[in-house]
């Protein structure tokens, strides 16, 4: 069995960060991991609790205008890209990577780790307590509704909800 090692605390400097705009607003309570790997735009806000969890591999990128809720969880093992002016509604947990559907004698725990990188493009929303799974991109202006489970991609401007997501309307 590998040896366990803690990946630290999470507590940063925003100086640590690869790239860090101006009027970023990072709220009490917020955890960065591996900084060197986030980049976040300018006029950014990150609320209370959320957890940005960069990797020693791959980039989490925060494009300008992005609001990011309480207790958000974004891990980006295998890289995630968030667009300009994206909305992130409070508990949205967004994936970039899964371990793989081992056979019966072997643990999940154990099996391979499947790194897939997730987009949100510009201008969308992902409502409170959605989940968007490693490998998706969400379109640019498209809106996942509360709680959604988003499996696959979401074209641009379409309103999306349910578990998995499906797609209720696109905007006009």
């Amino acid at each position: 069995m590998k040896a366990r090692q803690s990946h630290g605390t999470g507590e940063f400097d925003p100086a640590a960060l690869r790239a860090c705009g101006a009027g970023v607003v990072f709220e009490p309570g917020v955890l960065v991991f591996h900084p060197q790997n986030v980049s976040i735009g300018d006029g950014v806000y990150v609320g209370h609790r959320a957890i940005l969890k960069g990797y020693h591999q791959n980039e989490l990128v925060v494009g300008a205008g992005t609001w990011i809720g309480q207790n958000v969880f974004v891990h980006a093992a295998g890289g995630v890209r968030i667009g300009r002016n994206v909305g992130i509604g409070p508990g949205v947990t967004i994936l970039s990577s899964q371990h793989e559907e081992p056979a019966r004698d072997v643990p999940v725990l154990h099996a391979p780790v499947r790194f897939a990188p997730v987009v949100v493009e510009d201008d969308g929303d992902l409502g409170v307590g959605a989940i968007v799974l490693p490998g998706v991109t969400v379109g640019r202006g498209a809106i996942v509704g509360a709680g959604a489970v988003v499996t696959r991609d979401v074209e641009p401007y379409a309103v999306v909800a349910g578990n998995p997501a499906r797609v209720l309307r696109l905007r006009r």
